[in-house]
């Protein structure tokens, strides 16, 4: 069985609208989401087991209920997996669900064959997106899945390094029946993107500052600089994103965020359609 290697993209919400709960406690979420060309890299063949490389490694065990493992095994197990990890976890950005993905498509460029939508869903309410790989409107508990064609942009991503407890977040959320997003244009550039956004919401963002302030410095660093059309929190973060309108712009903000705050985590790359 020859290796297959997958790109895990970071998931980014560029906004989160809560709109119900339903009698089981799962959320109803209203979100656009879109990815980036930063991410893990997820490696599969022939074996057994799970080893974590990169960056990032130190800050993940190889547990049995990694999700890579679930996914691996959803498709009928036999693989060992080689996980290059450069995300941050548990910071509002996929990691885990992007790599979940990745496993499931790699296993099928090797001839196994999907799960069905409803496994997909309960190994994480991101896998379905995260599959699909491409920007979407995510509405339900992650099930309903529609395409959307996004303009061209850059995004900066900074994590300070905290951890965020998304059911403690969920918990401290005053409303949970919010209205949904705003119908969705035709955006014709970065900036019309931008002024959409402003318009909507993370109605999760709130109560994460207020659990993590330091997530308030990041936006502020975020929109201080030069360029950056909108900064928000993603999913129930603690991770942060800049959206700018050029790679120059987003380079350089990079740069001066990563220089004056070397204990965050700061990246930047393109917005994939």
């Amino acid at each position: 069985m020859a290796a297959e290697t997958e790109f895990a993209a970071a998931k980014i919400n560029l906004c989160l609208h809560v709109t119900g709960q339903r009698a089981d406690g799962y959320h109803l979420l209203d979100s656009l989401v879109c990815f980036a060309d930063i991410g893990d890299r997820v490696t599969v063949t022939a074996g057994q087991g799970l080893k974590i490389t990169g960056p990032q490694a130190a800050q993940l065990a190889p547990m049995p209920d990694n999700l890579c493992l679930r996914a691996a095994e959803a498709m009928g197990g036999g693989v060992s997996i080689g996980l290059e990890k450069h995300l941050p976890i548990a910071s509002g950005i996929g990691g885990g669900s992007a790599d979940a993905a990745a496993v499931l498509r790699a296993m099928a460029r090797m001839g196994r064959t999907l799960p069905e939508p409803a496994q997909v869903l309960a190994l994480g309410a991101d896998v379905p997106v995260c599959l699909s790989g491409r920007a979407t409107r995510m509405q339900g508990v992650g099930e309903v899945l529609t395409p959307v064609s996004l303009p061209s942009a850059w995004l900066v991503l900074v994590n300070p390094g905290v951890g965020v407890s998304t059911p403690e977040i969920f918990r401290a959320l005053g409303r949970k029946d919010n209205a949904p997003l705003s119908d969705l244009p035709e955006w014709r550039d970065c900036h019309a993107l931008a002024d959409w956004l402003a318009a909507q919401r993370n109605d999760l963002q709130a109560p994460a500052i207020a659990l993590q302030p330091v997530i308030e410095d990041c936006l502020a660093a975020l929109e201080a600089q030069s360029g950056c059309a909108l900064a928000r929190m993603s999913g129930s973060g603690a991770t942060c994103f800049g959206l700018f309108k050029d790679q120059a712009k987003a380079d350089t903000a990079r740069a001066a965020l990563a220089a004056r705050h070397p204990a965050w985590w700061v990246a930047a790359g393109q917005m994939l359609s």
